[in-house]
């Protein structure tokens, strides 16, 4: 009993900063077994000062939180204008575009000097020359140009891939942050609670009220939340590290961030999600790009079976008897060896695999979004449950416990262990609605993310003529 005692004076310093008592009274009393107990103000030695304790309690899914600061909207901006991989994604456009002016060029002319039976008889022999000109046959400039301009449509699918992943990772980046800043939140207000009552056991081990066994574990507790507090110091910084590389501002100073994290979330279901990826996937429209660039180029080189044709004219001046005279030739290849067989078998063997590429994307896609569409719906459904369930009766038996603790009722662990269970229930509601998010961000973003790795690329087809 007396040990009982002594519990509920040492955590008396607490309860005004748990929001359910006064100021500690010279006298409290409280029914325990039917006997009056009594603390008179001998053993309540200099008494603390209230502390003011805000329920760490995250808002109502929907309900918006009142926070200024840099918004998601800002840094997606701020990504889409500095982020470099959709500048090098663009430059691949670009450089696409001129393969396409470049491939469906006409050669140029040929124009050259000819002398012939120079020095014969001490003469100068024949001066002239001639022009030249080969003429491409089977529209193969057009074919060429043909394949070119799919290169230019897988091109911007990857520009569009590209500018998924930069979104992407922002997105869950901000939410990584946001999610941080309430961590910080609530290990600062638990290093509160855990000096408070450091304080407040020093003070009675003074007045010789409680043992030294006491005093340490109430610092271990005060230790242990100030390593929780450090840790999440870290990972906040290293969140932000991350955030700024992604939006292309290394040197940006982090900054509170302005968002709710439960604002904009509904229900997804598997059939619309896994039709809307496959319809708006840019992977898989550059796919299906690949496709009709393979089709082309089993047109580009069925027509490389004909063969060009070769012009050239000249004119001569011969010297010995001073006549003027012109010449044609006219060269065309004899397709009796190489008809170009290897090559048409080349591009209808990758036309095959490039068809079978659309299969394995849609299948890729499918198999990826499984395992996202598991991490969603498993986030969703432990946020559902920590929102409704959880967190309310965490805080009501934390309520319930500091109210029965002032009367007597508890000791000091069970204050203690409830009090621990309110603050870890909140953090891993946290931890659910990270994942939710960053679940959430990946199935927006058409499972694209990681901007910052290798940046795609596509292959230039060949200028043939």
């Amino acid at each position: 009993m007396r040990m009982k005692r002594i519990l509920l004076a040492v955590l008396m310093g607490l309860l005004p900063s748990l929001g359910v008592a006064q100021q500690v009274a010279p006298v409290l009393g409280a029914r325990r077994g039917g006997a009056d107990v009594r603390f008179t103000s001998e053993l309540a030695v200099a008494p603390l000062p209230p502390v003011s304790y805000v329920a760490p309690v995250m808002p109502p899914l929907g309900e918006p939180e009142q926070a200024s600061g840099m918004t998601l909207a800002e840094l997606e901006e701020m990504a889409i204008r500095c982020n470099p991989t959709l500048t090098q994604a663009a430059a691949r456009v670009q450089a696409a575009r001129g393969q396409s002016l470049q491939v469906g060029l006409y050669p140029n002319p040929v124009v050259g000097y000819q002398g012939s039976e120079i020095g014969n008889e001490g003469r100068a022999g024949q001066q002239g020359g001639y022009i030249g000109q080969e003429i491409v046959t089977a529209g193969k400039l057009q074919l060429n140009r043909a394949i070119a301009n799919q290169e230019i449509r897988q091109a911007e699918y990857v520009w569009e891939a590209q500018r998924f992943r930069v979104l992407t990772d922002v997105r869950r980046g901000f939410y990584e942050v946001l999610v941080d800043q309430h961590s910080l939140e609530l290990s600062r207000r638990l290093v509160g609670l855990g000096e408070q009552g450091v304080r407040a056991a020093e003070k009675l081990m003074k007045a010789k009220e409680v043992a030294r066994v006491d005093v340490l574990q109430a610092r271990i507790e005060s230790d242990s939340a100030k390593i929780l507090l450090e840790k999440a110091k870290n990972r906040h910084t290293a969140a932000w590290r991350s955030l700024a590389a992604v939006v292309g501002n290394p040197t940006m100073q982090s900054v509170p961030l302005s968002g709710n994290l439960q604002e904009g979330m509904i229900q997804l279901g598997w059939e619309e999600t896994l039709n809307r990826l496959l319809a708006e996937s840019p992977q898989l429209a550059a796919a299906r790009a690949g496709y009709a660039r393979a089709q082309a180029v089993v047109n580009r080189e069925c027509a490389g079976r004909y063969p060009n044709v070769g012009l050239q004219a000249g004119v001569q001046y011969d010297n010995a008897t001073q006549d003027t005279f012109a010449g044609i030739q006219v060269g065309v290849p004899i397709p009796i060896y190489d008809r170009n067989q290897g090559n048409i078998y080349k591009a209808q063997s990758e036309l095959t695999a490039a068809q079978r590429e659309v299969e394995r994307v849609q299948l890729a896609l499918q198999q990826r979004l499984a395992a996202v569409f598991e991490q969603y719906s498993t986030a969703r459904q432990l946020v559902e449950k920590y929102h409704s369930d959880m967190l309310p009766n965490a805080q009501e038996s934390l309520k319930l416990v500091s109210s029965g603790y002032r009367q007597g009722e508890f000791n000091y662990l069970m204050l203690l262990t409830a009090q621990r269970t309110y603050f870890q229930t909140n953090i891993a509601y946290l931890d659910a609605l990270r994942e939710l998010r960053g679940a959430a961000a990946a199935i927006e973003g058409n499972l694209l993310s990681d901007s910052l790795q290798t940046a795609e690329g596509s292959e230039g087809i060949p200028v043939q003529k």
